[in-house]
């Protein structure tokens, strides 16, 4: 029996592109203050928008899933940074304030 977690996201991504799905990854580099996911979670997304895995939440998991689609159909890699202020973050659908830097790149 293998010790790899199936639900890994990056082991995911790998699946989805051994079986031809384009896939972005999206990375959790950087938190300040409070923060849903910590630094080293993934997302991944393919290109009709499935995903799994998760780098936030509420408004942010969203935006994220959009332009991994860019960043599929370009190629280009993107820094994407989201801040909501404590006293606005429940209005948005973020349980905490604070500020995440992700990283997403296509994968292959």
């Amino acid at each position: 029996m293998s010790d790899l977690d199936p639900l890994d996201p990056l082991l995911i991504a790998e699946d989805w592109r051994s079986h031809g799905r384009s896939v972005a990854i999206a990375t959790v580099i950087a938190t300040w203050g409070s923060a849903p996911r910590a630094a080293g979670s993934h997302l991944v997304v393919d290109q009709d928008g499935n995903f799994e895995g998760s780098v936030s939440g509420g408004c942010v998991e969203g935006a994220v899933i959009a332009e991994a689609q860019d960043v599929i159909l370009t190629g280009q890699s993107k820094m994407l940074e989201f801040g909501v202020a404590d006293e606005t973050a429940w209005r948005v659908g973020l349980s905490c304030g604070g500020t995440i830097r992700v990283y997403l790149e296509r994968l292959g």
